[in-house]
């Protein structure tokens, strides 16, 4: 946090990263309220986690090629406004379709704030050599590994927040009170955010301008001079698909999608529990126990330094991640979920670390806040899918069958994870992601005289 202009993007970013936190679940208890199903609840909350999962990288790409500003400001007003839609249409009983058309835009509009916290973190620390010593005399690597599991500890610091006090205002004060407040702090502090125009990274639209006017001698010496704009020259081209186009990418966002099934499958499912039990109100505490979990890991990852590969530890932590959520489903005792929940929360920030801190090696400059954003999505659309899965196992079987949905979702990530771990594995060619659109060359950099 030593490092210039942190706090600047830091302090608004964690008002304005609310949202992912508190819509889901303020969807679910909101509709559950109106229709008395958490089925349907589910699956309206799934509609707007999927529009988020869809349309998060389209704003991950715009961020990177016009700035974050651009794209910010009128997502957060479009945000604020879709999901006052949404509420008025639930309050006033609105037909079902209305709800799931309402949520639509209600989730496509989400602010992608953690994703570009995160692409200010690699551009400062990456952009310019001079500002290591600045941020406390550590090297680059451990400097972006150290803000990941900051970044990692905020999110969940969000997640222990959000729900909580999402719960709390639509059990204690009124039932739509939760997306009321969502809304208004989307548009605050996404506003407050945007208006930090000096550490945001510069556009790659004016990247290629700059490249191309610096008149170099070799084609060479212009992917240099783009790469270092940019923050960092990382390993592997991401041709013209962007961000998707990096095979790891791929791989880590089906990574993402098991993590999403976790918090998706235990915000139903604990909103099942906690009302089978006539004990509703210390939903948002169970969950705030596992988020917290989340939290402390993200504190103790952030403190190590590691000795193994950022791949290596993801294919330590994923599977322990797994064997957590295994017995989610057999508990029936308000004490022992929480100690469990406690435990997976410990083994996700491991993964979701690694997961970013992998970001940074195998996505060129120029499309990193595109790759952020894809990951963030893919977590909103296993969120979605777990949403509405456990959501009807509930309502068919009892809160208890909602709680496999987090084991079948993580146990098809690792699966996925360990036959193809070998794409996740980096190299050191500074490369740039081809556009021809903008004439950015795309072949490996070359020192210049």
């Amino acid at each position: 946090m030593r490092t210039p202009g942190a706090w600047s993007f830091v302090l608004p970013g964690f008002a304005a990263r609310q949202p992912f936190a508190m819509l889901t679940i303020g969807i679910v208890l909101l509709i559950q309220h109106t229709s008395g199903s958490f089925g349907i609840a589910g699956a309206v909350s799934a509609t707007a986690g999927v529009a988020m999962a869809v349309f998060a990288p389209q704003s991950g790409k715009l961020a990177d090629r016009f700035g974050q500003a651009a794209v910010l400001i009128p997502g957060v007003l479009t945000h604020s406004v879709s999901v006052a839609l949404l509420t008025a249409l639930a309050l006033l009983d609105a037909p079902l379709w209305t709800l799931f058309v309402a949520a639509i835009p209600a989730g496509a509009s989400v602010p992608q704030v953690g994703p570009m916290v995160r692409a200010r973190w690699v551009a400062l620390l990456g952009g310019d050599a001079a500002r290591a010593p600045a941020a406390g005399g550590l090297g680059r690597p451990r400097l972006l590994t150290t803000a990941a599991a900051f970044e990692s500890v905020t999110d969940e610091f969000t997640f222990v927040i959000g729900p909580v006090l999402t719960t709390a205002l639509c059990t204690g004060v009124h039932p739509a009170a939760g997306l009321v407040a969502e809304a208004a702090l989307s548009l605050i502090g996404g506003l407050l955010f945007a208006a930090q125009h000096r550490t945001q990274p510069v556009p790659s639209r004016r990247v290629a301008a700059t490249a191309t006017a610096a008149t170099p001698t070799t084609e060479a010496a212009r992917v240099t001079e783009a790469a270092r704009v940019g923050g960092g020259a990382p390993t592997v081209g991401a041709g013209a698909a962007g961000a998707l186009g990096v095979p790891g990418v791929r791989v880590l966002a089906v990574v993402f999608l098991g993590i999403g099934t976790v918090f998706g499958g235990l915000q139903v499912s604990l909103a099942a529990f906690t009302e089978e039990i006539g004990q509703p109100g210390i939903n948002g505490v169970l969950y705030g126990v596992f988020a917290a979990g989340n939290m402390l890991a993200g504190v103790i990852c952030g403190a190590v330094t590691w000795r193994r590969s950022p791949q290596q530890r993801l294919l330590i932590a994923y599977p322990l991640l797994t064997l957590a959520t295994s017995a989610l489903w057999a508990v029936h005792a308000v004490p022992l979920l929480g100690a469990l929940g406690l435990l997976v929360g410990l083994c996700i920030a491991p993964a979701l670390i690694t997961g970013y801190t992998l970001v940074d090696a195998l996505v060129p400059a120029n499309a990193r806040t595109e790759a952020f954003t894809w990951l963030t999505g893919a977590v909103a659309l296993g969120q979605a899918g777990a949403t509405t899965a456990a959501g009807q196992l509930a309502d068919g079987f009892g809160a208890s069958a909602g709680f496999v949905v987090p084991l079948a979702g993580t146990g098809l990530a690792l699966v996925t994870l360990v036959t193809l771990r070998g794409h996740l594995a980096t190299r050191s060619a500074g490369r740039m992601v081809s556009d021809s659109t903008r004439g950015v060359a795309h072949r490996e950099a070359v020192p210049v005289d």
